[in-house]
This record gives structure tokens, sequence and C-alpha cells, in this order.
């Protein structure tokens, strides 16, 4: 047998992946399962708008907490549930798509809980810059903001590796450039929530928090600010 012959034709995923797409994944088996019939009957048709009005994040929500001066549990945990539901099955495709890929590639260079540490504050900043734009009345649900932040420590390894041999660093931004120009160019053209603000958060998020959480951790960092 040759060497290599019995090796996967597809590297496999970090595990911290499929963690993090499983729920996606779940919630969209079950969610198109009653929308078709499948299983629950008549009223499982409408188990998707049941799932965005249990788990998906109103920005008054926040709203309401900072005016009262009250802490609610199921406002508060809506800022880490709103990821696992989305508005339709492409919806939850393209995020799952992403994180998939993202995933890997930083999971490769990033361990398995840096990566989770990564897609959760992206999550969570995402969630909080949504909710502290005024004005802002459309729920937030979907997982592109964890998504954007996975985005953002593909641009730090990108970042890292071009000042590693002294090219030009802002190549790294060219990504989120282009995903942030097409999603302005579509919310121009058909109008819906300006959801871009999560996404951005995210990717800022997730890229800041690379410094820290990325190899070398705070040590590197540390390295960085003596440089300048």
């Amino acid at each position: 047998m040759r060497p290599g012959y019995d090796e996967a034709p597809v590297n496999p995923l970090p595990p911290v992946v499929w963690l993090l797409v499983l729920p996606i994944i779940a919630m969209e088996v079950v969610l198109n399962a009653g929308a078709f019939g499948i299983v629950g009957g008549p009223q499982a048709i409408g188990w998707r708008a049941d799932a965005l009005q249990r788990f998906a994040l109103s920005p008054e929500m926040l709203d309401y907490m900072i005016a009262s001066g009250q802490f609610v549990p199921d406002y508060a945990l809506r800022f880490v549930t709103y990821p696992f539901v989305h508005g339709n099955f492409t919806h939850a495709l393209f995020a799952t798509v992403f994180i998939l890929a993202l995933g890997k590639f930083v999971g490769e260079v990033f361990r398995g809980w840096a990566v989770a540490a990564i897609f959760f504050a992206a999550v969570v900043a995402g969630a909080l810059a949504y909710s502290l734009v005024p004005g802002i009345r459309a729920p937030l649900l979907g997982a592109y903001p964890g998504a954007y932040g996975l985005i953002g420590a593909f641009t730090f390894i990108l970042w890292a590796r071009l000042g590693a041999v002294h090219a030009n660093r802002a190549r790294a931004f060219s990504l989120i450039g282009v995903l942030l120009g097409i999603q302005l160019l579509f919310g121009m053209i058909f109008g819906g929530a300006p959801d871009w603000i999560a996404d951005l958060a995210g990717f800022a998020a997730g890229f800041l928090l690379s410094f820290v959480v990325g190899p070398g951790g705070p040590a590197h960092l540390l390295r960085l600010i003596r440089q300048r």
C-alpha cells in the first residue's frame, strides 16, 4: 500500500467547530421537519416563529435592563442564544458554511477553547453594539456575528504572517472589506435590519481578542507593544 493511501481526502474539522455548528444544524432539522409537516402536526408550521420569539434578541431588552436597573436572566441569555436560530434555511446554511470554513482554518492555528472564546465574544460584542445603536427595533438573529469573529481571527493570522515577512499588513483586511461592501450594497438595494453593525463589532472583537488567545497569547501582545 502506498504511503498516505489510507489518509482521509479532507482534513477533519476541529471538534470545537462541530460543537458550534451542531446546534444550528439540529435547530434547522427540527424547524424544517415541522414546516414540511414531517413531525409535530399542523402547529409545527409555527415552530420557527416560536423559536425566534424564545431565542432572538430584541435591542429593547438591553434598553429595558439599563433603564430599569434590573437584570433579567432571560434577556441576558438572548445575548448568546440568538446565533442558533435563523430566519430561514438559506440564512442558516450560509452561516454554517462560514463557520465550518473559517473555523477549520482558525482551529488549525488556535486552540479549541480559543476558537470558542472568539466566537462567543464576537456574538456578545455584536449583540451589545447592535442594541446600543439608537432607533433599531428589528430583532437580531443568526450566527453571522460569531462567524465574523472567526473572520477577525483569520484576519489576525494573515496580519501576523504578513508582518513576519515585512509585507503590507493592510492586505489582511481585504476579506472583511469585500464582505462588508457586499453586505452594505445588498442592504441599500433590498433594505432590512442593519445587522452589519453586529457583524462589524463581531469582527473587531475576534481580531482584538486574537492578540490575547492566539498563539503566544499575552506574551505575544506584550512583545508587539514593546516594538512600538
